[in-house]
């Protein structure tokens, strides 16, 4: 069945509510030139059709409290309900509240701060970033800004990444004014250690790496390339989005690494997408600190306040401080687990990795990179089969699919993070899905899902002439 968009179930003169007259009117706080000379075009509805609507469209989500939600490099763990019960004791907390009255919540930041630099090894931190990438482009800045300092910032333009990086890598490197190159992977799956050697020089500005990298495999080398990069002046950044791995048994700053993000919407458990926002903070070492967004929450002798002093920072990368009520998630995720907690998150976390690739591959699935497996994994389906039709085939059977055709450089990936927080039933249920659509006639997985509310959509027309609006004009 068909469900309507809003604006169809649009009357004109219904309402759902009564609004009073403002007093002062907009007119009186508003410049001119900023007033609407014609009202917003808004959907006409009373509130019985509004909250028919929209619990219809919850009801028509996948999610992680719905689902199994196997996602690579996406860590997409359950998001405590308790950590929703303490983000909303700060709902109303105003940003541009004094910080004399806001001690609390100055407290939480600092506190998050000090549990993030502990477990990552850095020196100083910054909240304010928004999401993954947003951290990733405040860390290339940063590095940026240190070359500038040092007289270096027109010889080193260019920033090194893996084949087996996240597309945001090249991304931002190439957003932040620098040149891309690619180093390409050994046959184990990690770091051409010879490839980098031959590309490290004075015109590189950073290494950018991944660790434990996308195929779900541990940089075993990574001392030694932590190593070369120093010797060439190179600083070495650490997309952290696979830190679940690794979490309270390996830091990266003491594996050499300078920068590094973090995604709280992955490793401690905020909501992700429409159930965020994210957050992404990032760490340095001491010799980045200056440059390092303002303002930082710091610790006084009257109290906690927020640092507006530092003039080589690079400036704000965001408005206020951040997601705040994500912060507060993380915060409580770490408060209640403790270290030792997080530390058994991770072990789970691999484990449940391990044991579900071994189930897949009794089903007959391949795993080209077949090193130790740390959160994640990627396996192939069986020749003839293609990753889509599978994952299309996995929503028919009611899971949400994998990451698909990601990392590049395996064909047909089916990229596998099952997170510490499912069950064993849950992985061998899912291992049995996968192995019954190796049995599925070639014409039923083309064809599939059929009972789905959106069947096959016509992605390359989605990409390059999306509507975004009801209307046409």
């Amino acid at each position: 069945m068909s469900f309507p968009l809003i604006f169809e179930r649009s009357r004109k003169g219904r309402r759902g509510l009564k609004l009073v007259k403002a007093v002062p009117k907009a007119e009186d706080l508003i410049p001119k030139e900023h007033l609407r000379e014609v009202p917003p075009r808004l959907p006409e509805v009373d509130e019985l059709t509004l909250v028919r609507h929209y619990t219809g469209l919850s009801r028509r989500q996948v999610g992680v409290d719905t689902t199994f939600y196997p996602l690579g490099s996406c860590t997409m763990k359950y998001n405590p309900k308790l950590h929703e019960e303490a983000a909303r004791l700060f709902a109303d907390l105003h940003p541009y509240q004094d910080p004399r009255t806001a001690q609390g919540a100055l407290r939480l930041m600092w506190e998050l701060g000090e549990y993030l630099k502990a477990l990552t090894g850095m020196d100083a931190i910054t909240l304010e970033p928004a999401a993954g990438a947003h951290g990733e482009l405040t860390g290339i800045l940063i590095i940026r800004a240190y070359h500038e300092d040092r007289g270096e910032g027109r010889t080193r333009r260019v920033v090194l990444v893996p084949d087996s990086a996240h597309g945001s890598n090249p991304a931002t490197a190439s957003m932040a004014g620098y040149q891309v190159r690619e180093i390409p992977s050994g046959p184990e799956g990690e770091v051409d250690l010879e490839a980098l050697k031959r590309e490290l020089g004075p015109h590189v500005a950073a290494l950018m790496l991944t660790n434990p990298n996308t195929l779900g495999l541990f940089e075993r080398r990574i001392l030694e390339i932590s190593r070369l990069c120093k010797e060439a002046g190179v600083q070495l950044y650490y997309d952290g989005a696979n830190l679940n791995a690794i979490m309270g048994w390996a830091r990266p700053g003491d594996m050499g690494f300078d920068v590094v993000h973090l995604n709280l919407h992955k490793t401690f458990t905020v909501p992700h997408g429409g159930g965020g926002p994210g957050s992404g903070p990032v760490g340095v070492k001491a010799h980045l600190a200056p440059y390092l967004p303002v303002p930082l929450v710091e610790r006084g002798e009257e109290g906690f306040y927020l640092d507006f002093d530092r003039p080589k920072s690079i400036g704000r990368v965001r408005s206020f401080y951040g997601n705040f009520l994500a912060l507060v998630r993380a915060w409580a995720y770490i408060r209640t687990l403790g270290l030792e907690g997080l530390k058994k998150a991770a072990a789970l976390a691999v484990l449940n990795a391990r044991y579900l690739k071994e189930l897949l591959k009794e089903k007959g699935y391949r795993v080209p990179y077949d090193g130790p497996s740390m959160h994640e994994f990627v396996a192939q389906p069986p020749q003839g089969f293609r990753a889509l039709d599978l994952a299309k085939g996995l929503l028919e059977l009611g899971f949400h699919p994998p990451t698909v055709y990601f990392p590049l450089i395996v064909k047909e990936a089916l990229m596998v993070e099952p997170t510490e927080t499912e069950a064993k039933e849950t992985l061998e249920a899912f291992a049995e899905a996968m192995g019954a659509l190796l049995k599925k006639p070639k014409e039923w997985l083309e064809n599939a899902p059929y009972s789905t509310p959106v069947r096959r959509l016509d992605e390359l027309r989605a990409n390059r002439s999306p509507k975004l609006t009801y209307f046409d004009e």
